[in-house]
């Protein structure tokens, strides 16, 4: 079987208009920012590698992309949050999810010393991972929704990965 190609060539699509931009300590500043006219704009779908190497202070602290997107969606509704498309194959991810966040994170930290079934090496950003969740430290800024449990209540979410047929 042909290994998938490095995810700075596929396409990825967020479903958010806003982001929670970060300090350099990767810690979230307690501000949304609009992802209009920035390199955080996957509203449309995008490869990754057309801005990961950009000058923006927010990729330079993660190393590439490793950030919130807040997803545009009905409070805990399950609704679409992001796809990826491996453009050569046609394969499809759709990731679906009744969180109000997602997280995109493009595999910044591979350094060639994991290789693949066909013995070739993953670098910096040959992969990518989307986590569904709250905003990150949200007991920290009262603006964020809260991710407060109290004794008695139950936590449930739904996260949906879809690989539709081709």
């Amino acid at each position: 079987m042909k290994e998938a190609a490095p995810s700075t060539l596929n396409l990825v699509r967020i479903n958010a208009n806003e982001f929670t931009p970060v300090t350099s300590s990767q810690i979230p500043d307690g501000t949304l920012r609009s992802v209009t006219g920035t390199v955080f704009d996957f509203r449309s779908a995008k490869p990754v590698s057309t801005d990961i190497r950009s000058d923006d202070p927010q990729l330079v602290y993660g190393s590439g992309f490793d950030n919130n997107w807040i997803l545009d969606t009905g409070p805990r509704q399950l609704s679409f949050a992001a796809s990826v498309l491996e453009p050569e194959s046609h394969r499809t991810l759709n990731v679906w999810t009744d969180q109000p966040a997602v997280q995109f994170y493009s595999g910044n930290s591979l350094d060639g010393t994991l290789y693949g079934t066909s013995n070739r090496e993953y670098r910096q950003s040959d992969g990518l991972a989307l986590e569904t969740q709250h905003y990150p430290d949200s007991p920290n800024h009262p603006n964020f929704p809260s991710t407060a449990l109290f004794p008695g209540q139950t936590y449930r979410t739904t996260t949906v990965f879809e690989i539709p047929d081709r």
